[in-house]
């Protein structure tokens, strides 16, 4: 399996967050994590970037125990809700910022750069700067800075929460397409049923410090416990 985490424990004082939790993630798949506030979803991507350290339990990136591996050298890439670019830097060269240190030839970097533009619909914003940007641009924006360099795993920390309800719909469709052309291996995390639903080729659901991980779309819906049955109820019954 390429992503694993095995018996992860985590606790805040006499609060315990996280309580022997274990998933598997495969290889160029994305697993939508739903649950509400204070479930323990935002601990759990902090613990696997290697921004928190668990109390209990490892986790496992091709076979490698990430224990000793600091958080730069994870090559896994946490984005928030807020895209947080480089004020300083027109889009361009926020994009460009990990190729740059990488160190890899101008040519190189033109090319990978426009490229990546392109596929995010922002070739004309190249030259402008992050303030002179709409929000769903800015998230587009630190979307192309985090896969210009092929990060093995992207941690999705409510990416589009900030966004309003048609820029929100447009980004999940983007991302979406971008997963599929650049075979993204992803976490996604939300508090939105339907954005759940929407982005996860599996789903997993987050309650009081633990995760159940569902088979399949039709196990997730068929259990009353995500909430699904519910939300269809209340559709039927306004129709």
């Amino acid at each position: 399996m390429f992503l694993e985490a095995i018996d992860i424990k985590k606790a805040f004082g006499p609060e315990a967050v996280l309580q022997e939790l274990s998933f598997q993630l495969a290889e160029h798949e994305m697993m939508s994590i739903l649950g509400r506030s204070g479930s323990g979803k935002t601990t759990l991507l902090k613990i696997l970037a290697g921004l928190e350290t668990p109390d209990g339990g490892r986790v496992l990136l091709q076979g490698r125990d990430m224990a000793p591996v600091p958080p730069n050298r994870r090559n896994m890439v946490y984005l928030y809700q807020e895209p947080l670019l480089f004020p300083h830097l027109n889009v361009f060269e926020n994009v460009a910022f990990g190729l740059r240190l990488r160190k890899r030839p101008a040519a190189e970097i033109k090319k990978r750069v426009q490229e990546m533009l392109d596929n995010l619909e922002l070739p004309e914003q190249a030259r402008k700067m992050p303030h002179q940007l709409s929000g769903g641009q800015k998230q587009r924006v630190a979307f192309g800075r985090a896969l210009i360099i092929n990060p093995r795993v992207l941690l999705l920390d409510e990416p589009f929460g900030a966004l309003d309800a048609e820029t929100r719909a447009s980004m999940q469709e983007l991302l979406k397409r971008i997963a599929a052309d650049f075979a993204i291996t992803a976490l996604f995390v939300t508090h939105a049923l339907k954005e759940a639903l929407l982005m996860g080729d599996r789903i997993g659901l987050m309650q009081a410090g633990k995760l159940r991980v569902y088979d399949s779309k039709k196990e997730f819906i068929e259990d009353r416990e995500t909430g699904v049955q519910a939300e269809m109820a209340f559709w039927r019954e306004i129709g």
